[in-house]
């Protein structure tokens, strides 16, 4: 079977925000960038993975949410519920203090892990926790 993925969606509340953040401080780039029905998506991306896009949506991305889901949407993205996103990298500690140099919110400084990876944490502006990973050789 030939399967791979294309994108994935990560919802913001402010997508200029979230360009500072996956764009100048993850230094991703940014593909595409579209406006439609009043809402807008980025697409972003990795220079390693031309063909794997990263889409930062509205919350709720449905001209025809009601008022009621949309409030429960951005509360739940606000609160951090919303599930985020887990990059690899060959250098887990550089792209850290990359990141914190640029004013993100640490959650969780490299370490370690007993499953074979040093990783770190951050949130997004949105709120959404973002993981980095090293693979480490035993």
């Amino acid at each position: 079977m030939d399967i791979k993925l294309s994108q994935c969606f990560i919802a913001v509340d402010d997508h200029d925000k979230a360009l500072a953040f996956y764009r100048d401080a993850l230094g991703l780039e940014v593909r595409n960038d579209v406006a439609f029905e009043g809402m807008r998506w980025v697409t972003v991306g990795s220079s390693e993975q031309p063909d794997v896009e990263i889409v930062l949506e509205p919350p709720l991305a449905d001209p025809n949410a009601s008022p009621a889901d949309r409030q429960v949407m951005a509360e739940m993205l606000a609160k951090g519920q919303l599930r985020g996103v887990i990059f690899s990298t060959g250098d887990c500690d550089a792209t850290f203090e990359r990141v914190r140099a640029a004013g993100a919110e640490v959650l969780q400084e490299p370490i370690d892990q007993p499953y074979g990876v040093r990783d770190c944490a951050f949130r997004d502006p949105a709120g959404n926790m973002v993981r980095v990973t090293q693979s480490r050789t035993r």
